[in-house]
């Protein structure tokens, strides 16, 4: 039985000193990268080849010595911490990987991922069979060292690939999207390659079997994973939801998940973070999934375990083996090779598949960074005595070079190239609803017993959310009211729609536990006249009262049979406040999809003091007041000036009202009629007045008093919005 041997104190602190160092210089250089316009990784690998034996240690040898000691104790403690930084990673491009644009690109993702596999593997053997027997390990084997350096320039290193995309934000392009896929591929087949040189090199047979075991494992962990594993995680997600888990449950399943993936992958001889990987994208997937836990582990990834992980990368380089010029020369073939087989097959792939060709060369530049993966790979081949250490350093050296080559000539192709039309339009509407507070892609909610309210509610959520955001109807009502439902889940005949029953709860109840399934906002239609003397209803009165969500309440016209309609003009108060932009929102994304005019009022209130002292200027105080006033129509002038940017930024086009007097609820009511509204967009703080919701005097003036269609943006109390 073998006993574990704790750490000494001697260990311990080495180890501590070895991370505070790593970090420290690699967290300073990736920002010094960073000012200097190119992404953190360029810093944080060179960090490493400063630490390492090529600088630090040639400078102070023994220092070098006490700080990255040789020992296997200290190696595996720092590999274990790497891997986790591997795997953080590949997690977090999970999340970043869009599956629908991928399907959307798959023939093109298709021949770039053959393409950059084709001619590199191509490029690599030819440059394995052509160098000196010098560089061939003590296997003396030229067929795997041949078949090592063709996997050597084939293989992408996805976590770098990942790392510099995200920091030039070039993730959500389509062809990030695309070396993402091919990434994918590429790793794919540099494990599976190498897997076939083990055996080779330790066996001397090259046996199908294992690798088809291998090859097929993945392709069931694939099928599960997005089938039985997506509605698994779904449903530990939602009850993490249900019993209010928050941040930290869904963490927890994040982390479980992803932990298990990796396990599957490595256990049937793939490398455990393609597992990872795959866990990301189920896990971003999951509509129950909580924003938070992707900033959560996206901070502590990008502040300490990527600057970490790629800082140790560097620590393997050792320059001082370029002393011989027959290693240079040698190294400058395989990095020429490496770099313009991985550019030329991406290419190849890309005009295959109708791409252009700046896409092509972008693709190409992308997918050339293979980063400390390689190194693994690398380290992986000294082992098995395929490369000696002259070869393995320039194997090493050419990884280097790759990555560091990538992100500069990324920037220099992507530099004033916009994309497509149709991938400017969607990078636009991303942009413009990651700046938005309400409309954003998170699910909605709307509980209906059925009526034309209800009808009109729908209607107007499914002309606000985007297409793809999913929308929930919440049947709240007796088994008669839920056919009637039935027709107002058909109102969102565009977009992925989920009908709901409540069960044998009371509708507020079956709503309540509805909303805390990761919804953004929830509607609800508005009754047509007073119950009990309330002025919506007791359910939504209820709602009001408890809602996290914002609520938007819909009242129809009293010609509006809550049919689908298109609005001809849209009034929206502009008061400057964040609630007001989220009105200001749903104002917006109606108009634009009616082609409709938005008219933006404001209302300065003065009290009668101030109206008569406009009409006898001579009466005391009558200065001060005017003055008063100036100041506030300044104001609103810079408020209704940034509402009416917005609408421009948008799409819109609006004019504006500013209107002076003494109640702000007669003057909107005198807006809505002069300006010949039919659809006003208000908004309000729900506050508690007398055992009530209440929505403001102006809110409920107009809920009594108007007769246009009304559509009530209500926010809970402390809700901040979407940022």
């Amino acid at each position: 039985m073998t006993r574990f041997q704790a750490l000494d104190e001697h260990q311990l602190l080495v180890f501590w000193v070895q991370l505070l160092v790593l970090v420290m210089v690699a967290r300073g250089l990736g920002g010094l990268a960073r000012r200097l316009g190119q992404p953190s990784v360029i810093g944080e690998l060179a960090a490493g080849v400063l630490l390492g034996p090529s600088v630090l240690g040639a400078l102070s040898p023994s220092a070098w010595e006490w700080l990255f000691p040789s020992d296997p104790v200290h190696a595996g403690l720092m590999a274990g911490v790497g891997w986790i930084g591997v795997f953080f990673l590949l997690v977090l491009a999970g999340f970043e990987t869009d599956l629908g644009l991928v399907r959307r690109l798959g023939r093109a993702a298709a021949w770039v991922s053959t393409g950059s596999l084709v001619v590199p593997l191509a490029f690599g053997l030819t440059v394995g069979i052509a160098m000196p027997d010098a560089f061939l390990g003590r296997s003396h084997d030229r067929l795997g060292f041949a078949l090592f350096m063709a996997t050597a320039l084939a293989i992408s290193s996805l976590p770098v690939v990942v790392k510099v995309l995200t920091e030039m934000d070039l993730v959500r392009r389509n062809f990030g999207q695309l070396t993402l896929a091919a990434g994918m591929a590429n790793d794919i087949v540099g494990w599976v390659l190498l897997g076939v040189i083990a055996r080779l090199t330790q066996s001397g047979d090259l046996s199908l079997g294992p690798l088809l075991v291998s090859l097929g494992g993945f392709a069931i962990f694939g099928v599960a994973a997005f089938t039985i594993g997506q509605r698994a995680v779904d449903a530990m997600l939602r009850a993490v939801r249900e019993r209010q888990g928050g941040v930290m449950g869904a963490l927890t399943v994040v982390l479980l998940v992803s932990l298990g993936g990796a396990s599957a992958t490595q256990a049937i001889g793939l490398e455990g973070v393609l597992g990872a990987f795959i866990a990301g994208i189920v896990l971003g997937r999951s509509k129950f999934q909580d924003t938070e836990v992707y900033r959560t582990l996206e901070a502590i990834t990008l502040a300490f375990f990527a600057p970490l992980f790629f800082a140790r990368a560097g620590l393997r380089v050792d320059m001082a083996l370029l002393a011989d010029p027959l290693v240079i020369w040698w190294s400058l073939i395989v990095l020429a090779a490496a770099s313009a087989s991985k550019l030329f097959g991406a290419y190849l792939g890309a005009r295959a598949a109708g791409l252009t060709p700046r896409e092509g060369i972008a693709l190409g530049a992308g997918l050339n960074a293979r980063g400390a993966l390689e190194i693994v790979v690398a380290t992986v081949g000294l082992s098995l005595g395929v490369l000696t250490q002259a070869s393995y350093t320039m194997v090493v050296l050419m990884a280097m070079a790759t990555s560091m080559m990538a992100p500069v000539m990324l920037r220099l192709i992507v530099r004033d190239w916009r994309g497509s039309p149709e991938e400017r339009e969607r990078l636009e509407r991303e942009r413009q609803l990651g700046r938005n507070i309400l409309v954003r892609s998170s699910r909605v909610l709307l509980p209906s017993a059925g009526g034309p309210n209800s009808m009109l509610a729908a209607h107007i959520l499914d002309l606000t959310w985007p297409e793809d955001v999913e929308a929930t109807v919440l049947s709240v009502g007796d088994e008669a009211a839920r056919r009637e439902v039935d027709a107002v889940c058909a109102v969102f005949a565009r977009r992925p729609v989920e009908h709901a029953h409540a069960t044998d709860k009371a509708p507020l109840d079956a709503i309540m536990a509805h909303a805390q399934l990761g919804y953004g906002a929830m509607a609800v239609g508005a009754t047509d006249r007073r119950v009990d003397g309330r002025l919506i209803s007791p359910v939504v009165d209820g709602l009001l009262a408890a809602s996290p969500l914002p609520v938007l309440i819909v009242r129809r016209g009293p010609e509006d049979d809550g049919a689908p309609r298109t609005f001809r003009r849209i009034l929206v108060p502009a008061i400057g406040t964040t609630v007001g932009r989220a009105a200001q929102e749903v104002a917006y994304a109606l108009a634009r999809r009616s082609n409709a005019d938005v008219v933006l009022a404001h209302v300065i209130t003065v009290p009668r003091s101030g109206v008569m002292a406009s009409i006898l200027p001579w009466r005391r105080g009558a200065a001060a007041e005017n003055g008063n006033v100036e100041e506030r129509a300044r104001v609103a002038e810079q408020v209704v000036a940034e509402a009416r940017a917005h609408a421009e930024e948008m799409g819109v086009r609006a004019v504006t009202a500013l209107r002076t007097g003494v109640s702000v609820a007669e003057e909107m009511e005198t807006l809505v009629r002069e300006s010949e509204a039919d659809l006003v967009v208000l908004t309000a703080n729900v506050r508690q007045l007398s055992g009530r919701p209440f929505l403001g005097h102006g809110v409920e003036h107009l809920l009594e008093r108007s007769d246009t269609t009304l559509v009530i943006v209500a926010t809970p109390p402390g809700w901040g919005g979407g940022r």
